[in-house]
């Protein structure tokens, strides 16, 4: 029985054909025993991987392919990777991509075929400070509505930088890792092991986030920049608010 709706397959169809511009690759790794989700993770990718012919899926068992996991660096099951012009933007799902998830993968399927992510001008010059290796987790759960903003944020990173490798990690099928991470709450983003962000952040704090975690920026430094910007768009505001008062009264 198909996951999705007929519409929604339609609706799926349609944007694939009008958006994706390099052919992408699924590359999924499951088993069948000893995988609570892995039965149901590769149903999705099946039946997104059938909506256009410019996506191809790859199955492997985690087990009898483990050269191919290893040199993708999966270390866990269900695992997704997804691959764009045949280029590995560091891209990966660790979990399955269900509810507000599901977001998450289409986005990442589109921003992968790209190869490129729409960051602005102030965002791209942070990125260009990225000069050490950068792995970030985004731990969610499928029914956390602003889970996919974090998500998506740090896999459209690893696509805009060759230092970063970017995980949605499902937090109740790995609880050890959200143990580790004290997660208690999603989403939680966890950038080298050292520096925690809660929460969707935009777009300046997770970057500043990524500079402190490689040193480039110390956790004041980046408490000060966003201090600077909340009260540059509050000038900002007020300066708007009055030319406002100012065209009324004329």
């Amino acid at each position: 029985m198909p996951l999705l709706s007929d519409r929604d397959r339609k609706t799926l169809s349609d944007l694939f054909a009008a958006e994706l511009v390099e052919p992408v690759t699924i590359v999924y790794f499951g088993q069948e025993m000893a995988c609570q989700f892995c039965r149901e993770t590769q149903a999705i990718l099946e039946e997104v991987a059938g909506l256009s012919d410019r996506i191809e899926l790859q199955l492997n068992n985690f087990v009898v392919d483990k050269a191919r996991a290893e040199s993708l660096g999966v270390d866990k099951i269900p695992a997704t990777v997804i691959l764009g012009g045949g280029k590995d933007y560091g891209v990966r799902f660790y979990g399955i991509p269900s509810g507000y998830e599901f977001t998450s993968l289409v986005q990442a399927i589109l921003t992968v075929s790209k190869g490129e992510a729409d960051f602005s001008p102030t965002g791209q010059e942070l990125i260009a400070k990225i000069d050490k290796p950068v792995h970030i987790q985004v731990f969610i759960t499928p029914t956390c509505p602003y889970c996919p903003q974090a998500v998506h944020m740090a896999h459209a990173l690893a696509v805009a930088s060759d230092q970063v490798t970017a995980e949605m990690v499902e937090s109740v099928e790995f609880p050890h890792l959200a143990n580790r991470y004290g997660v208690q709450t999603v989403p939680k983003t966890v950038i080298n092991e050292t520096t925690f962000q809660d929460g969707a952040a935009p777009e300046p704090l997770f970057l500043a986030r990524v500079l402190q975690a490689i040193g480039v920026m110390t956790a004041q430094e980046v408490d000060d920049y966003i201090d600077g910007l909340r009260q540059a768009h509050a000038r900002s505001g007020e300066e708007d608010a009055q030319a406002d008062r100012q065209s009324e009264g004329r």
